[in-house]
């Protein structure tokens, strides 16, 4: 099992963005019991954010509730918060006073239920010297033992390799999937596994495309902003159909779901080839999808190179993001 911390965390781990970030959210009692059974099936990596939802309910409220009412389960999880950036705006901002912003709010808000395990900008600040940002967390959160340690989030190479003189990185939070095998490519992988930093990979089953359950691009527009990405438009989403077709064919052949066997390639991926540790982070709202996403399948070597030659020759249509968002930073 992998470390972070120095505390053994699951093979899986679990994003919260779903639960308040979008424009109807699950009501908060459907949200603890798929937390808590994403806790009894081992998810113990837990993934959110300042800007996930509004000022009153977000994943810092939200873990709130959970802890205050399941408080055995404090040590057993480990919880990522990305923040930095403009709450107003979304633009990230290193300054060392909106890195102090962010951090206090993050804090004051999970009210003393849980130490913050672990904090990133959700995307880095170009114009602010990065060291200047680090120094920050590490002497006034980290060595007062207000944080744990600090992360990365939709990081590049470079940026992997910078933060590494200023700060011990405990992980980095990037995008991998059978439809966005990116940083397998873009030295991103590469960099995490020279230095030892394991991977949190979000989005593992594409967004949900990956489930088989969208038919439709317009089937999107419940997700909110999601709906926007290139990738999710009527034309590029019939493309990308082909490929949740060649999925859910093979996951007929294993006897499982389409998400099942988009998760476990991802994490069957782990310390494969010189790659890092890495762990999923798929969300899920509901327990019973918590359930289906948990259950990890068994891919032989035949499996593992059949998927990647997929993945390596399906040509996704369409952005990661809609242009001109920051990605790769």
């Amino acid at each position: 099992m992998p470390q972070i911390l120095g505390k053994q965390v699951g093979a899986l781990g679990y994003g919260l963005m779903g639960f308040t970030w979008r424009p109807s959210p699950p009501p908060l009692d459907q949200a603890l019991e798929a937390m808590k059974t994403a806790v009894n099936n081992g998810c113990t990596v837990w993934n959110g954010a300042e800007f996930y939802g509004t000022p009153e309910y977000n994943s810092m409220t939200l873990l709130k509730h959970y802890f205050t009412k399941y408080p055995e389960d404090v040590d057993k999880v480990t919880i990522f918060v990305k923040g930095g950036q403009n709450l107003n705006t979304l633009v990230p901002d290193g300054s060392p006073e909106n890195t102090r912003r962010s951090l206090d709010n993050i804090i004051a808000q999970l009210g003393g239920v849980k130490k913050l395990d672990a904090f990133a900008f959700a995307r880095r600040d170009s114009k602010t010297p990065f060291e200047e940002t680090l120094s920050v967390i590490q002497k006034e959160y980290i060595d007062t033992g207000k944080l744990g340690g600090v992360y990365l989030s939709e990081c590049s190479a470079e940026t992997i390799h910078e933060a590494v003189k200023h700060a011990k990185i405990l992980a980095a939070e990037v995008e991998l999937s059978m439809f966005t095998p990116d940083i397998l490519k873009n030295g991103v992988a590469a960099a995490c596994a020279q230095h030892g930093i394991p991977i949190l990979a979000y989005s593992p089953i594409g967004r949900g495309m990956l489930t088989g359950r969208f038919t439709e691009s317009s089937q999107f527009k419940q997700f909110g902003f999601i709906s926007t990405f290139p990738r999710f438009q009527e034309a590029a989403f019939e493309q990308n159909l082909k490929l949740v077709s060649k999925v859910q064919d093979l996951a007929k052949e294993k006897g499982c779901t389409p998400a099942q066997l988009a998760i476990s390639w991802v994490r069957s991926l782990s310390e494969r080839d010189g790659l890092p540790t890495i762990i999923p982070i798929p969300g899920a709202t509901t327990a019973a999808r918590v359930n289906e996403n948990s259950t990890l399948i068994e891919l032989s070597e035949g499996d593992v190179k059949a998927i990647r030659e997929i993945v390596d020759t399906f040509e996704v249509s369409g952005g990661r993001y809609p242009t001109g968002a920051p990605t790769n930073t």
